[in-house]
């Protein structure tokens, strides 16, 4: 009798965070360098305690910022090392400097990210605001829609970030508090399944390996400065969508689970379709299945990788669909959204063009709600049948008082 690969996995009842953590512990990671925000904390102090209890072997070191957390990472990494941590919002505002430091030299990190709202005012649920942050920071970044994929994601991005034909440190995004404080049942491998397929890690121009030499953090100033950029990080990043497809394909035949670039569903017939990330492409899947029943033929996109951002494969799921809309999780503050414009970009150059809308949406965590998708689809259907956009070219959804748009 065969079986399906999934079945003879052990399910467990996880939140992404605790997923997120037993991941970090499978990879057998050497140091985490961590320091507490909320909703994160559950991943490094999940580690920690896997650590106090001699599940695994390495070092937690507790500092004093988030800038000084991914400081220590680039040492430990400069120095040879498997090197992971995780944050939030504020924290991940404190890291950006030393993100451009992880990144311009080829250290292979890997960052959990929890998205929650950016300050001011304060706010510690969930949005993609911290997400767009890090858009170009040069890092490899990867979404999750799901605990299950909060664990799977992990594994997928040290096989990646580790390639020695890319060495770029990377991130795994998830929802604040909807993904990662949600249990969910998440599909488990073994330590030996999970190991084996990261791969003992293999250090590359390590600090310590006084045979060869190096010199990190280098200053180049206008002599070398934009080849660098320009020849050496951007070139990598043209090399990082084989390397996930690749890594995508070795992961189905391990676990079962087959993980796209970009996510389609339903999206063969699709007239009206959504994109958008994180916890509300589930969401969005359910209400378009309910809209096709009333005769709308409704889709959804999900991103899967945001950074490099998948431009053609956007082109490609988008090139039948007559009208779009662009979910943004992040308040633009006077610009289109961030999807809104990369969308735009990728399909300029197509012979067909949708007719593309922008939505804010969820911001500090507020609900996207069944109600506001089905009226999301009625207006595309709307857009649709009249030829144009019928209402405001960027608007917000869900905000109390009078409807709500800028452009």
């Amino acid at each position: 009798m065969a079986f399906d690969k999934m079945e003879l996995q052990k399910i467990e009842v996880w939140d992404g965070n605790f997923a997120a953590a037993q991941a970090l512990r499978q990879c057998q990671i050497d140091v985490v360098a961590a320091y507490p925000i909320t909703p994160s904390t559950p991943i490094v102090e999940g580690y920690a305690k896997f650590l106090s209890d001699n599940y695994i072997e390495g070092e937690f070191v507790m500092v004093e910022s988030e800038h000084a957390a991914m400081s220590g990472c680039v040492g430990a990494a400069a120095a040879g090392g498997r090197v992971a941590t995780a944050t939030s919002s504020q924290g991940f505002a404190l890291m950006v400097e030393v993100l451009y430091q992880a990144s311009g030299m080829r250290l292979p990190i890997v960052l959990n990210v929890v998205n929650r709202a950016l300050a001011a005012p304060l706010n510690v649920n969930g949005d993609h605001s911290d997400m767009y942050l890090g858009r170009d920071s040069g890092w490899i970044q990867l979404d999750a829609f799901a605990p299950q994929e909060a664990y799977d994601l992990n594994f997928i991005a040290f096989k990646v970030a580790e390639d020695h034909d890319i060495r770029l440190p990377a991130m795994v995004h998830q929802d604040g508090f909807m993904t990662s404080h949600t249990a969910q049942g998440v599909y488990t491998l073994t330590d030996d399944e999970a190991y084996g397929f990261v791969g003992e890690y293999k250090p590359m121009n390590d600090m310590l390996d006084f045979e060869h030499p190096v010199t990190h953090g280098v200053q180049t100033e206008e002599d070398w400065h934009f080849e660098h950029k320009a020849r050496q990080h951007n070139d990598l990043m043209t090399k990082v969508f084989p390397k996930i497809q690749a890594a995508f394909d070795a992961f189905e035949k391990l676990s079962g689970r087959k993980y796209n670039i970009v996510e389609k569903y339903d999206m063969n017939d699709a007239d009206v379709c959504v994109v958008c990330m994180g916890t509300s492409v589930e969401t969005a899947r359910e209400v378009a299945t309910e809209m096709r029943e009333k005769g709308i033929k409704a889709g959804v996109v999900g991103l899967r990788v945001i950074r490099p951002f998948p431009f053609f494969e956007i082109a490609e799921a988008l090139k039948d669909v007559k009208a779009i809309a662009a979910l943004d999780r992040s308040s633009p503050n006077g610009a289109p959204g961030m999807l809104f414009n990369e969308i735009a970009g990728a399909l300029f150059n197509t012979d067909k063009r949708a007719l593309l809308s922008g939505y804010v949406y969820g911001l500090g965590g507020r609900d996207l709600t069944k109600a506001h998708l089905v009226s999301l689809y009625t207006e595309l259907q709307a857009n649709v049948d009249a030829g144009k956009v019928t209402t405001q070219l960027q608007q917000f959804i869900g905000v109390r008082g009078p409807k709500l748009a800028f452009l």
